[in-house]
């Protein structure tokens, strides 16, 4: 049983998100530890989502709950989405008008706005520290909150705490290793050319210059299959394994 102290230096928040599909229904969940060692948990959900934009909510609601309180925030969450968005994509985002670097409108826009917002307008000396910790390892704050979110997200929301420390089941300021922090980000795979599209509809293989001419000829036919070819080669084994023995260019 940890030892309470009287008071914390810093406000302490968790938060979690969830989704069933995704897109599909979802839910988001946090606890707050305020300075006072008052803790009380938060949650929502939305139909249909994605779980990013479940995990950003989760932040937004919880730091919108402690916007008054002058204290620095430490906020543990699991997603890299959610730090590496708020810390360092979103500058860019600003500078080009709220598009990627590829150019396409950023997902989740509205939020990540209010939540720049909110971010912004605590003073200095009361920031957000943002700590990522790894998901579903045990840690009670994480695993509290991914309960929540998955409550919500399926339509049997949780009973949510509010009170003391004193009289709160879990172990939240047993504060989970942040010192590895954020893992590499992994490299985007570059998308291989089509060599060509293939469909068979009714014993017939059709060779297809792009895919919604492909689309056209097999969408809502029973038993008819497509696939995107890579190489000469790999348009010869498609055929062979659909029991093809020729195609007709279209």
């Amino acid at each position: 049983m940890i030892r309470l102290m009287s008071q914390l230096p810093y406000v302490v928040i968790y938060t979690d998100g969830a989704c069933s599909g995704n897109p599909g229904p979802g839910g988001w969940g946090s606890v707050v530890v305020r300075e006072d060692l008052e803790v009380y948990e938060l949650g929502g959900g939305e139909n249909p989502t994605t779980n990013n934009r479940m995990e950003v909510s989760a932040a937004l609601h919880a730091l919108r709950s402690v916007a008054a309180v002058e204290l620095p925030v430490h906020l543990y969450t699991d997603s890299t989405y959610l730090i590496r968005g708020i810390t360092q994509w979103i500058w860019g985002w600003r500078r080009n008008g709220w598009k990627t670097a590829e150019g396409k409108e950023v997902v989740n826009r509205d939020l990540w706005e209010e939540l720049s917002r909110v971010v912004s307008a605590r003073s200095t000396g009361c920031k957000v520290e943002w700590k990522w910790v790894r998901g579903h390892t045990g840690h009670d704050g994480n695993e509290r909150c991914d309960a929540i979110a998955v409550g919500f997200s399926q339509r049997r929301p949780l009973s949510l705490f509010r009170g003391e420390m004193k009289n709160y089941s879990y172990n939240v300021l047993d504060f989970p290793d942040t010192e590895a922090g954020l893992p590499e980000m992994k490299p985007k795979q570059e998308k291989k050319a089509a060599y060509s599209y293939l469909s068979y509809v009714d014993g017939v293989a059709v060779r297809h210059r792009d895919w919604p001419s492909c689309e056209r000829r097999t969408k809502g036919r029973s038993g008819a299959r497509f696939k995107k070819a890579l190489s000469a080669a790999d348009e010869g084994d498609i055929l062979r394994s659909w029991g093809a023995s020729s195609v007709k260019d279209e």
